[in-house]
């Protein structure tokens, strides 16, 4: 797993999550660390609230005090995060110098889905030819070559191998992760 891109999450200050977004940003930037850090992200939702008969539009944080960091779990990138300002640490670490744990591509997609976001920037890592994994469905565990992409709705075609057959199913992307 060690040099693959994986989503965690960093602990903030609660209230500093788009300023210690921003520093992390460009410390990456400016320290080199593109290939390394690669998508900072703070969850959030929006809501319709209705006061006075008046329909408003309110952005909550979905984890007040917590952003999501897609990166490569590399010493130099996790240092670099660790000493952002306002970041006190990162989920899923035993503390005592361990690395922490990665989100799960489940969780990821349920987080990033709620914000009509896709854990797979189609064109940056996902092009057609590719080879794909189905990890949820009724075609799940099945590995097939991605046909067609439609950025618009979020979907691909993959031919998978049905019974020694070539079949073209349309899959969110959701439903898959790449191999």
């Amino acid at each position: 797993m060690e040099n693959e891109k994986q989503w965690y999450v960093v602990n903030t200050y609660s209230g500093h999550e788009n300023k210690v977004k921003e520093k992390l940003e460009m410390r990456a930037s400016s320290m080199g660390m593109e290939d390394y850090i690669f998508r900072v992200v703070v969850p959030e939702r929006t809501e319709v609230e209705v006061k006075d008969g008046v329909k408003k539009e309110k952005v909550k944080k979905m984890f007040p005090g917590y952003i999501l960091v897609e990166m490569i779990m590399t010493d130099e990138a996790w240092y670099i995060v660790r000493n952002t300002p306002g970041v006190t640490g990162f989920i899923g670490s035993s503390g005592k110098g361990a690395k922490p744990f990665p989100l799960t591509p489940a969780e990821v997609d349920k987080i990033l889905g709620t914000m009509g976001m896709s854990r797979l920037e189609i064109g940056n890592t996902l092009n057609e030819g590719d080879m794909v994994k189905v990890i949820n469905g009724p075609f799940a565990s099945m590995v097939g070559k991605v046909k067609s992409i439609n950025k618009e709705t979020q979907k691909l075609e993959v031919v998978l191998d049905l019974f020694g057959q070539e079949t073209t199913v349309e899959l969110d992307l959701t439903e898959i992760e790449h191999c």
